[in-house]
């Protein structure tokens, strides 16, 4: 298990940024596609939720629970995996490897950024 990140004092309290909690219909895939793009170890793997955490402990882990509601309309939350120039094309293929697809939100042609979307449907921006 990853070591848990440093707290901090904020509003006198004290505070860190620990998990992100994503809703979905199958934990075990969402699982799957977030450990193998973000280099994360599964850690959970239940049928109704599953977790994944980053090796080094420098992100937030993430767990996926199953709801009963399925995905409708534009996230209001997302999520900006940042890389190089270098690599941009060849991470969005490996993504799409992955089970991601490329989706249009009508952020316009003129952007230095993909928007993607897991398998799920959950958008997430490629940047550099």
């Amino acid at each position: 298990m990853a070591t848990v990140p440093a707290q901090q004092e904020h509003l006198g309290l004290s505070v860190r940024f620990d998990e992100i909690v994503v809703d979905c219909s199958d934990p075990a895939k969402l699982a799957r596609f977030w450990a193998a793009a973000l280099g994360y170890e599964i850690v959970d793997d239940e049928p109704d939720l599953a977790s994944i955490e980053d090796p080094v402990a420098d992100g937030p882990a993430m767990t996926f629970q199953r709801v009963a509601e399925t995905k409708n309309g534009k996230n209001r939350v997302h999520f900006d995996l940042t890389v190089t120039d270098e690599v941009f094309e060849r991470a969005k293929r490996t993504l799409e490897q992955l089970g991601a697809h490329e989706v249009d939100v009508g952020q316009g042609p003129d952007r230095s950024w993909a928007v993607m979307a897991d398998p799920e449907g959950n958008e997430f921006c490629l940047v550099t």
